[in-house]
């Protein structure tokens, strides 16, 4: 998605060999039209796949989900990473770690939202060691959903992630592929 790239080129800030900021208009702010444009392309890449939800974590998926899901017409799930007083009971979970906090948490959607009926698209902001696409993966087959497939923003293809879920037979779709971010510089695949 060139759109996607250019933004990344333009404001996306390399901190290292591993880690990509892109909190200008993705993680932190967030750009409408470019989530409106991200999500039409998710839209597209899963027609006709019958899609009933898609389900995504806190925060930074929420934006590209809800583009997706208004485009799809489906409801969004997004997995909560902690318990709060209204979220306690028939939970479904699992454990991700996050590569850029360092920390392990819980993430947790309510079984009432997700059921065996539901055919899933995975939303993520990012896809590096694929920890919160198999913690998100999890968490759908406990419902025993099914998946239709997972739709990255961002992939860092020099890591593990999507041979990883390659591996498992799912469908990725990444919008922005990345092959290193040596140097400083973003370099992309294709």
């Amino acid at each position: 998605m060139q759109a996607l790239k250019q933004k990344i080129q333009a404001e996306g800030i390399v901190l290292s060999e591993q880690v990509l900021k892109v909190d200008a208009f993705l993680n932190h702010q967030i750009d409408p039209v470019l989530m409106q444009q991200i999500g039409h392309e998710f839209a597209q890449r899963f027609a006709g796949q019958g899609i009933s939800k898609i389900v995504t974590i806190e925060a930074s998926g929420i934006a590209p989900a809800v583009m997706a899901g208004l485009e799809l017409g489906v409801p969004v799930i997004f997995a909560r990473k902690y318990q709060s007083l209204t979220l306690k009971d028939d939970l479904l979970t699992s454990k991700v770690f996050s590569f850029t906090k360092q920390t392990e948490s819980t993430i947790a959607i309510s079984a009432k939202h997700l059921t065996a009926a539901d055919h899933v698209l995975v939303i993520d902001d990012f896809l590096a060691n694929g920890h919160a696409a198999n913690a998100l993966i999890e968490v759908i087959q406990q419902a025993g959903a099914s998946i239709a497939g997972i739709g990255v923003v961002i992939e860092k293809s020099f890591q593990s992630g999507r041979a990883q879920l390659d591996a498992q037979g799912f469908r990725v779709e990444s919008l922005a592929r990345i092959s290193s971010l040596a140097d400083g510089q973003v370099s992309f695949l294709e």
